[in-house]
C-alpha cells in the first residue's frame, strides 16, 4: 500500500466509524473497510446486508455518497 492509500485508508475509516457504521449496524449490518487502492474504497458487508437486495443500494446511495462527500480523493466503493 503506498503512502497516498494508507493516509486515505486512515480517512476513510474514521469515516466509516463515525458516520457509516452507527447507520448500518441500526438496521442489523456490520460494514469492515478492506483496502483502499488509487481511491477505490473496498468493503465487505455482513450481518443483515448479507444477501439483501439492498446492499447494492446501500452501497452506492450511503456508503459511496457519504464517503465521496466528505473525502475528495475517493473515487469509488466497491465490494471486497
Amino acid at each position: 500500500m503506498s503512502i497516498e492509500d494508507e493516509k486515505l485508508f486512515n480517512e476513510v475509516k474514521k469515516v466509516i466509524e463515525r458516520e457509516i457504521r452507527p447507520i448500518i449496524e441500526a438496521d442489523g449490518g456490520r460494514i469492515m473497510l478492506r483496502k483502499v487502492d488509487s481511491g477505490v474504497v473496498y468493503v465487505s458487508l455482513s450481518g443483515a446486508c448479507a444477501g439483501c437486495p439492498g446492499a447494492v443500494m446501500t452501497l452506492r446511495g450511503g456508503v459511496e455518497r457519504i464517503l465521496k462527500m466528505r473525502i475528495k480523493e475517493v473515487k469509488a466503493v466497491k465490494l471486497a
